[in-house]
Protein backbone atom coordinates (compact mmCIF):
# COMPACT_ATOMS: atom_id res chain seq x y z
CA UNK A 1 0.00 0.00 0.00
CA UNK A 2 1.50 3.34 -1.03
CA UNK A 3 0.59 6.85 -0.05
CA UNK A 4 0.84 9.60 -2.66
CA UNK A 5 3.30 12.31 -1.68
CA UNK A 6 1.75 15.78 -1.85
CA UNK A 7 2.83 17.86 -4.82
CA UNK A 8 5.72 20.31 -4.36
CA UNK A 9 6.35 23.45 -6.41
CA UNK A 10 9.35 25.79 -6.25
CA UNK A 11 8.18 29.41 -6.59
CA UNK A 12 9.84 32.82 -6.77
CA UNK A 13 7.09 34.88 -5.09
CA UNK A 14 6.12 34.82 -1.39
CA UNK A 15 2.41 35.03 -2.27
CA UNK A 16 0.95 32.17 -4.31
CA UNK A 17 -2.50 31.01 -5.41
CA UNK A 18 -3.63 27.38 -5.26
CA UNK A 19 -6.76 25.98 -6.91
CA UNK A 20 -6.06 22.27 -6.50
CA UNK A 21 -5.00 21.61 -10.08
CA UNK A 22 -6.74 18.58 -11.57
CA UNK A 23 -8.52 17.66 -8.31
CA UNK A 24 -9.79 21.21 -7.89
CA UNK A 25 -10.86 23.26 -4.89
CA UNK A 26 -11.71 26.94 -4.35
CA UNK A 27 -8.77 29.23 -5.20
CA UNK A 28 -6.92 30.31 -2.09
CA UNK A 29 -4.04 32.74 -1.69
CA UNK A 30 -1.17 31.60 0.50
CA UNK A 31 1.73 33.54 2.02
CA UNK A 32 5.12 31.87 2.44
CA UNK A 33 6.66 32.40 5.87
CA UNK A 34 10.18 33.80 5.33
CA UNK A 35 11.48 31.89 8.39
CA UNK A 36 10.43 28.45 7.10
CA UNK A 37 10.57 29.18 3.37
CA UNK A 38 7.42 27.25 2.53
CA UNK A 39 3.65 27.08 2.88
CA UNK A 40 1.20 24.19 2.47
CA UNK A 41 -2.31 24.44 1.04
CA UNK A 42 -4.98 23.59 3.60
CA UNK A 43 -7.16 21.94 0.94
CA UNK A 44 -4.81 19.75 -1.09
CA UNK A 45 -1.57 19.75 0.97
CA UNK A 46 0.47 21.01 -1.99
CA UNK A 47 3.71 22.54 -0.70
CA UNK A 48 5.07 25.76 -2.17
CA UNK A 49 8.77 26.30 -1.51
CA UNK A 50 10.41 29.69 -1.98
CA UNK A 51 13.37 29.42 -4.35
CA UNK A 52 16.68 29.99 -2.49
CA UNK A 53 14.76 30.13 0.82
CA UNK A 54 15.43 28.05 3.95
CA UNK A 55 13.37 25.06 2.69
CA UNK A 56 14.91 24.99 -0.82
CA UNK A 57 17.34 22.09 -0.83
CA UNK A 58 18.59 23.04 -4.30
Amino acid sequence: MSTDVPEVEIVTQKRVACDGGTLGHPRVWLQIDPETGYVECGYCDKRYILKDGPADKG
